[in-house]
């Protein structure tokens, strides 16, 4: 079995600074992590507050094919999902708790960056009430045509299944080759103006 969680992670080399770290472990133990790299803080989240930045992301082979990493509000930002499937990830997984205010949100951002990306998105999502806020579950399985394959209920705990299959790629990228069609040149223009903000 294959498990993806989250925790709070202590820098080795500090020793006083903390990430907010996803976890892939299979049957022989870890496989790897990846530090959120957006960390919001507005609303009720605080987690610059606490949490200090990622800055690469993690992609990994797998018995399961090549798994990439991403966590909660990194679904907001495209280049979190596109970098880890130009390093050739073909299940982004994307553990989160979003509250029930976020939820359309969540429901369309998963979508895109499935279709965008020609990759198969689990999107894992906290369910119950926490801290006074309600969390809305809604679990799923997004493959590379944005088609919904499996999804948990809403506002309860559930178990669902759902299966793979990367064959489903190729066809995909064919007829809409968004990763072929990237224009690089484009990034500097997008650094250059995020720079000036």
């Amino acid at each position: 079995m294959h498990v993806v969680f989250g925790m709070p992670e202590l820098s080795e080399k500090t020793h006083a600074t903390v990430y907010n770290s996803s976890v892939l472990i299979g049957p022989e133990g870890l496989i790897g992590k990846y530090r959120k790299m957006y960390l919001p803080t507005h609303s009720v989240f605080e987690e610059k507050r606490y949490f200090r930045p990622g800055y690469q992301t993690a992609t990994f082979d797998t018995k399961l094919g090549k798994i990439g990493l991403i966590t909660c509000y990194d679904i907001f930002f495209p280049e979190v999902s596109r970098l880890a499937r130009l390093e050739g990830a073909q299940l982004i997984v994307c553990i989160s708790a979003s509250p029930a205010v976020r939820r359309m949100f969540f429901e369309v951002l998963t979508v895109a960056r499935a279709i965008e990306n020609s990759a198969f998105l689990a999107y894992v999502n906290l369910v119950g009430i926490e801290d006074g806020l309600q969390f809305w579950g809604g679990s799923r399985l997004i493959g590379p045509q944005g088609k919904i394959l499996t999804k948990a209920k809403y506002d309860e705990e559930d178990l669902v299944f759902g299966e793979v299959d990367y064959a489903d790629i190729g066809p995909v990228e064919t007829f809409v080759p968004t990763l072929k069609d990237l224009r690089p040149e484009l990034f500097d223009k997008l650094k250059e103006s995020a720079e000036k903000l």
